[in-house]
């Protein structure tokens, strides 16, 4: 590691990469694994990402470098693939199996796309890469998408921080152009493929798909002049901001995608409309996030771990 405010693994070009496996297997597994260099790298990575983004809108200016460019339109390309792989005509109790095409056309791009933004001495860290990003998107088989997705997605935006593509100077970009563009992919795909939830809690989990949204969107918000965790509840703040604040975008999905009386369907996202400010919104999902998907093993047993992200045990605990 370099400094408290950054991420990094020296020497990265002589780094060998494997390709990434389970090991998480039983609830003991998850009492290890909190205490694992992996845990303590996606944390670091998490956390100094939300200090990036506080007080930010999504349209202020922010460092995009050339190779965070590049993620975006590769974002923008796997996102267009969705037009030219129509859903499905015929009735499916499930989710729409035109999401298995989709997939299938991501895991047979996904190196090629990857060998396109890397530069060639990074191209040993493709078989790392490509298992969370390939990850990030769903799941094939069950047609579902959840915050297990949304976790090997942020995964791979932190392995890209430890090989050094994504730098100190990133990580805004990384979570209001990278990040929000993501979402923007995963909601087209959960609409047009009618994608199940994974590892819901239902009407008491958070979100059915997302949560790190909340959490890194609650920071873009620390000290608004005007806007409260209780300005969530008002259609039109959430209209007008929507756009510039990925947590009043959340909600607006929300009411997209879901009917019926907020406090009904999502009475957990109703409940943190009445905590005091954004500070404690956010310390408060930071801790749930821990709780409610990090420590879930229906959520993490699905986890990868390579050399990257490591499945060992380190001296400063979890």
């Amino acid at each position: 590691m370099a400094d408290n405010n950054t991420l990094n693994i020296t020497n990265s070009l002589e780094y060998e990469c494997v390709e990434p496996i389970k090991k998480i297997n039983d609830q003991a597994d998850i009492d290890e694994w909190v205490k694992t260099e992996a845990f303590q790298r996606l944390m670091k990575f998490i956390e100094l990402s939300n200090e990036s983004v506080i007080n930010r809108k999504i349209s202020e200016p922010s460092h995009i470098s050339e190779l965070t460019q590049k993620i975006i339109n590769m974002l923008d390309t796997i996102l267009s693939w969705i037009d030219e792989i129509p859903p499905l005509d015929t009735p499916q109790r499930f989710g729409n199996k035109a999401f298995r095409t989709w997939f299938t056309r991501l895991e047979k791009n996904s190196i090629k796309l990857h060998q396109d933004i890397l530069p060639e001495h990074l191209h040993g860290t493709i078989i790392e890469l490509v298992a969370y990003f390939n990850g990030g998107f769903g799941n094939s088989t069950r047609i579902d998408y959840g915050s297990g997705h949304e976790l090997s997605f942020v995964a791979w935006l932190c392995c890209l921080n430890l090989i050094g593509v994504i730098k100190q100077e990133d990580y805004t970009a990384a979570i209001l152009k990278i990040f929000t563009k993501y979402l923007d992919l995963v909601r087209r795909l959960q609409r047009v493929y009618m994608l199940e939830p994974a590892g819901s809690h239902g009407v008491w989990g958070l979100d059915d798909h997302q949560f790190l949204s909340y959490y890194w969107g609650s920071a873009q918000l620390k000290d608004h002049p005007n806007l409260k965790p209780k300005s969530i509840l008002s259609e039109d703040f959430v209209n007008m901001y929507a756009g510039e604040y990925i947590y009043f975008g959340c909600i607006k999905y929300i009411h997209e995608v879901k009917k019926g009386p907020f406090h009904e369907h999502s009475p957990l996202l109703y409940d943190i409309s009445g905590v005091q400010n954004w500070t404690k919104v956010n310390s408060g999902l930071l801790k749930m996030y821990i709780a409610d998907v990090l420590k879930k093993f229906p959520i993490v047993q699905h986890f990868l771990f390579g050399n990257l992200l490591p499945f060992k045990v380190t001296n400063q605990g979890g």
